[in-house]
């Protein structure tokens, strides 16, 4: 992922940060144990990827970045039509920020080295579903 900062950085391009940042009570702890609490070192770019001047951070609460986050404002202001999407869970905020992506006629990449999940199964699944499904490409 650092290769892949430095990259977008030396193009010009917009490097944006979508981070989960949870409030203690967050529904999704019905599924999941909590993670990311506002304030807390989970909630913060993992070091070695800190954001630099220009970069934009969206914080979220949901799997997709898109939702009730200005992500989609600040891409269309910065006449960003591609995205090149790194990151984890690869079947989850992945995958679904992929798809409101591609609702929204974004092209999408997803570079496989630079993703991950704690369930191989389902990352292996999230792959062929952005590739089969969502039209992504996976490089």
């Amino acid at each position: 992922m650092a290769r892949l900062i430095r990259e977008a950085r030396a193009r010009g391009d917009l490097v944006v940060y979508i981070c989960d940042r949870h409030r203690p009570d967050d529904a999704e702890f019905q599924m999941f144990r909590p993670h990311c609490l506002a304030g807390s070192r989970g909630a913060e770019v993992a070091e070695g990827l800190e954001p630099q001047p220009g970069d934009v951070v969206v914080p979220k609460r949901r799997y997709s970045g898109f939702f009730s986050t200005d992500l989609d404002l600040t891409l269309c202001e910065a006449d960003v039509d591609k995205l090149r999407l790194c990151g984890v869970c690869t079947n989850i905020c992945v995958l679904y920020t992929a798809a409101d992506a591609r609702m929204r006629n974004y092209e999408v990449e997803v570079v496989r080295q630079a993703v991950a999940s704690f369930d191989s199964e389902a990352h292996e699944f999230a792959l062929k579903e952005l590739e089969r499904t969502l039209g992504a490409k996976v490089v």
